[in-house]
């Protein structure tokens, strides 16, 4: 392992909605004190969210486990329909602070669905943001998540179906599906501009551009994080071993074995924090330098929701 080299991802790790996400909960808590309650992790990562806990934050589920009056937040994945509406019916103040990339596929499927549309959904079942999307309508999205379950789904009609997509998918996985849903429908509507979020594509095509040049691929992010597992998984579909680290602490030193250089990247989720102890750990375990790979710099900023700005009156 002596006198390895780490080649460090560009761009990785935190994307313009994770960082919104974590600023509505720390201006909540700054603007109304502790506690302030969200409803579902802030973000997949164990990492910021104990460090959400330790500043007041508590995190929850159900809604009724929410006292009457206190300040509410939601993930950065969305909601259905009907936790919003519960929500509100039991008047507490709320702050949304879902992904506005996620809100973009709420909003086409509520217009749509309008003009009679039933939907295929690309995702994974179970994950709070599939949840979501689905969740904004009483029925009439079909939920796939790989080709085989294209075969398996019976819309009522073919005239008027559209597609829409988890953010934080495989690229390619993603393309695939969608082409075997063209296949069998071929009137079918896609996406004008492809679901998958901007972050997510950028930094598999950074892990694309990586693998080829390292021996091992490292990971950080947390089990929990979609868009993390995917780029350990881009890793060794190019045939280069990926693994996952939560933390340092999870950094294995028989995976560097004949290691000459590893490839570091995070997920959309993960702290630049994380990401240094990971590194530190790597020098401790012999990595002798850290280069940088060429990439472009993130400009993508998004506003917070009104009355979170410490001079904003409260919300309405």
């Amino acid at each position: 392992m002596t006198g390895m080299d780490v080649l460090l991802a560009e761009p990785r790790g935190f994307c313009a909605g994770v960082d919104r996400a974590i600023e509505i909960v720390e201006k909540a808590l700054a603007k109304f004190g502790a506690p302030i309650y969200v409803r579902h992790e802030i973000v997949h990562n164990t990492y910021v969210v104990n460090d959400l806990k330790t500043k007041g934050a508590i995190f929850i589920e159900a809604l009724d486990e929410v006292p009457a009056g206190a300040t509410l937040v939601f993930s950065a994945h969305g909601v259905s329909r009907a936790v919003q509406q519960e929500a509100q019916a039991r008047g507490f103040r709320i702050f949304d602070a879902t992904c506005p990339l996620v809100t973009k596929v709420h909003v086409e499927v509520a217009k749509l669905a309008k003009e009679g549309f039933e939907f295929i959904m690309i995702g994974h079942k179970g994950h709070p943001e599939v949840e979501g999307t689905m969740g904004q309508l009483d029925g009439g999205i079909h939920l796939v998540e790989d080709v085989a379950d294209v075969a398996r789904i019976q819309p009522l009609q073919t005239d008027k179906l559209a597609v829409v997509t988890q953010t934080t998918l495989s690229v390619d996985d993603a393309a695939d599906i969608a082409a075997a849903i063209k296949a069998r429908f071929p009137k079918v509507r896609e996406p004008k501009h492809q679901d998958i979020c901007y972050a997510t594509q950028n930094r598999q095509d950074a892990v694309r551009l990586m693998s080829p040049q390292v021996d091992l691929v490292i990971v950080v992010g947390s089990p929990t994080s979609s868009n993390s597992n995917r780029l350990a998984e881009l890793a060794r579909k190019l045939g280069t071993p990926g693994y996952m680290v939560d933390s340092a602490d999870d950094l294995q030193p028989q995976w560097l074995t004949s290691c000459q250089r590893v490839g570091l990247t995070a997920g959309a989720s993960a702290p630049e924090v994380l990401v240094a102890q990971v590194i530190d750990r790597l020098k401790a375990l012999g990595a002798v330098s850290v280069q940088r790979m060429a990439g472009d710099p993130e400009h993508v900023k998004f506003p917070l929701p009104k009355g979170l700005r410490l001079n904003d009156s409260e919300a309405d």
